[in-house]
């Protein structure tokens, strides 16, 4: 992984990007650097479902909210303000429900490989 110099991230300087899920809609504000680092702030709508099961590595802390981590076996972990969880890519298939909205910080890249 390549070295980051200090940097300091001024959220509301990024734009929100909209992806549409299964049900409900998420806001992606994306920050990528080097070696593959991607930092993300994502908010999740009321009802909303992920469209996939996801095989990719995240870190993923919890600021405001609620949501249900669901793994293709059939395990939910309900994830509340405060809360992470991390996984590495390929290790689990998960996708994400959130009942009344929820605002996340996601942080993935090559380092989860």
């Amino acid at each position: 992984m390549s070295k980051i110099p200090y940097q300091t991230i001024d959220w509301s300087q990024i734009e929100k990007t909209e992806h549409k899920g299964a049900e409900g809609i998420s806001y992606w504000q994306t920050l990528s650097l080097l070696g593959g680092l991607r930092i993300r702030l994502v908010e999740y709508s009321r009802g909303y479902l992920a469209d996939h099961w996801c095989q990719k590595g995240h870190i993923v802390h919890c600021l405001e909210g609620e949501f249900e981590s669901e793994l293709e076996t059939g395990e939910k972990t309900v994830m509340k303000k405060g809360m992470s969880f991390v996984v590495s890519d390929g290790l689990s298939s998960h996708r994400s429900y959130s009942k009344d909205g929820v605002k996340l910080l996601i942080i993935d890249g090559d380092f989860l490989a």
